[in-house]
């Protein structure tokens, strides 16, 4: 199978800002800067639809009534639940990447929480609670990531202004 590759002037650039989350298909390219935050990315490799968010924090008590936030974990993943059954697919027919999580401030002594760490715990659990195979990762570390997904390929492509140390896992060709 010959891979679609869309002329730079077709795709469509969408840029999501922290608490954002887009999901869709076709010649779409999502990009993302990231710190402490996480973004998790999905692909349906048959389908060609996936969609990426960028959440702050694990998650909070909802309001009744409000709908989903973006910037917690546990709404976005929520928002991602909503479009795979409106597209007729199943969680585990996605393949998920996960990036992010760095700690942006030296404060490994003063007792502070690490919010980047929790971001990343928080996002595997939800992955691995709905049946969602983690094919690589490039979490923790320092500094910011620049995050680009493209939706035609399911490829992700990543630009370190600064920072290193992230920890790299990938699972499958």
């Amino acid at each position: 199978m010959t891979a679609f590759c869309p002329q730079p002037q077709a795709i469509k650039s969408v840029v999501l800002k922290s608490g954002d989350f887009h999901f869709g298909y076709g010649p779409t390219r999502i990009s993302t800067l990231l710190g402490s935050c996480v973004s998790i990315t999905l692909w349906h490799p048959r389908r060609r639809i996936g969609g990426m968010c960028h959440y702050m924090l694990t998650d909070r008590r909802r309001p009744p009534g409000m709908p989903p936030d973006g910037r917690y974990a546990n709404e976005a993943f929520e928002l991602f639940l909503q479009h795979v059954a409106r597209e007729a697919t199943i969680p585990p027919e996605y393949q998920a990447k996960l990036f992010g999580g760095a700690r942006m401030f030296d404060n490994s002594d003063d007792g502070r929480i690490d919010i980047g760490a929790q971001n990343i715990e928080y996002g595997l659990k939800l992955l691995d609670e709905h049946g969602i195979t983690v094919m690589s990762s490039h979490v923790g570390g320092s500094g910011r990531r620049k995050l680009h997904f493209d939706l035609w390929s399911g490829e992700v492509w990543l630009a370190f202004p600064e920072g290193e140390g992230a920890r790299t896992s990938k699972r499958g060709p």
